[in-house]
């Protein structure tokens, strides 16, 4: 699909807009402070998929933690940044790969020239990030007495909080600037990022905030960032949810998956259950699931196109004929396996699976295909 063309900025190693692949975020959980800890979870996260990583910078010595953990980081670490300034120079200091500073509380303008000049000494980028959550009253009124609907005048405030917060920083020499627009509410979310991306060529950090737990959350963001994905814009992702930030990765894979941004490798399907079912469906697939990611985190290479988890004959080899490789429920307490629509034969349920485990290492590799 055509892609919205942003300006490419640099945050560590990874590129970010100019076309390049969009990139997942996540952020910690831990306390900053908390060297060991916070390496730990980063650690995790990358192994998971994660590209760029978000850590909380609350006070001086957060700041300062962050030198050993830049250091030993398998991925850029970008710093966190409310309300004072002083805390995002001390992050540069420290070896930030990146900064994200809120306008909603970081606007003053002889602050902003000071982080501005500061990053540019260091050649690194910024993130503004504008949060519904901490826009200025006055200024949503503002939009409201021109007509605008509450939903609309949200979205536009957080477009304007951002253009000004980007004028300030391009008034003091900063170009490399990543933009977000976050709010709770999916419609205004979109909104918002459409209107700003017509409008500029920031490259977009994209989300919805305060998604909730996984089973909202995961919805919330899927309906928002697929939206906009589908329009071609976004340059990094991270879905925001109430639980283990993993959780947050993994769910950004797959969306960027769904949305045909990214290689399924292996795509895996399976039926909804119904009366024909003749196995324990929703086990077996988890199953499924599981092996394959533990196979792509250990760093094999599925040479699969799909792999099929079906409930019975009819939706097995019949529906899903077209899978490279495929099992399914059968009479008798049976599983049979198949390949492209032809029974390989029929298996006990757990010897079933070792053989289904073993096609898939047989078409996998330890190393990426060149």
């Amino acid at each position: 699909m055509p892609r919205r063309l942003s300006r490419k900025i640099q945050v560590g190693v990874v590129g970010i807009g100019g076309g390049l692949p969009v990139s997942i975020q996540s952020m910690t959980n831990t306390d900053t402070r908390d060297t060991a800890a916070t390496l730990a979870q980063i650690e995790r996260l990358h192994s998971a998929g994660c590209q760029l990583i978000r850590c909380a910078v609350p006070d001086l010595e957060a700041a300062r933690a962050l030198y050993p953990i830049t250091e030993a980081s398998p991925i850029p670490v970008i710093a966190d940044i409310h309300f004072d300034y002083r805390l995002a120079i001390a992050a540069i200091d420290n070896r930030a790969a990146a900064i994200r500073l809120n306008p909603g509380n970081i606007d003053n303008p002889e602050h902003v020239r000071l982080v501005a000049e500061h990053a540019l000494r260091y050649d690194i980028p910024i993130r503004v990030g504008a949060n519904s959550g901490s826009l200025r009253p006055s200024v949503i009124r503002r939009m409201i007495s021109k007509g605008m609907s509450h939903d609309d005048a949200i979205a536009e405030a957080l477009v304007q909080s951002a253009l000004e917060e980007c004028a300030m920083l391009e008034k003091y020499g900063v170009s490399a600037i990543k933009v977000a627009l976050k709010s709770s509410s999916v419609p205004v979310t979109v909104a918002a990022y459409r209107k700003f991306a017509s409008r500029t060529d920031y490259p977009l950090h994209i989300g919805v905030t305060e998604a909730g737990t996984p089973g909202r959350g995961v919805v919330k963001s899927a309906v928002g960032i697929g939206s906009l994905l589908l329009d071609g814009i976004g340059d990094t992702l991270r879905v925001s949810l109430t639980a283990d930030p993993v959780e947050e990765v993994i769910a950004g894979r797959r969306i960027l998956e769904a949305c045909g941004l990214r290689d399924a490798s292996p795509e895996i399907v399976s039926c909804p259950t119904c009366g024909r079912t003749e196995v324990d469906l929703i086990g077996l697939a988890n199953r499924v699931e599981d092996l394959v990611t533990e196979l792509k985190a250990a760093g094999y290479v599925i040479r699969l196109h799909k792999i099929a988890v079906m409930g019975c004959a009819v939706n097995g080899p019949g529906e899903a004929r077209d899978a490279d490789l495929g099992i399914a429920g059968s009479k008798a307490g049976k599983v049979v396996i198949f390949r492209f629509g032809e029974v390989v034969g029929a298996f006990d349920p757990e010897a079933g699976f070792e053989y289904f485990k073993a096609e898939i290492l047989k078409n996998s590799s330890a190393e990426p295909l060149a």
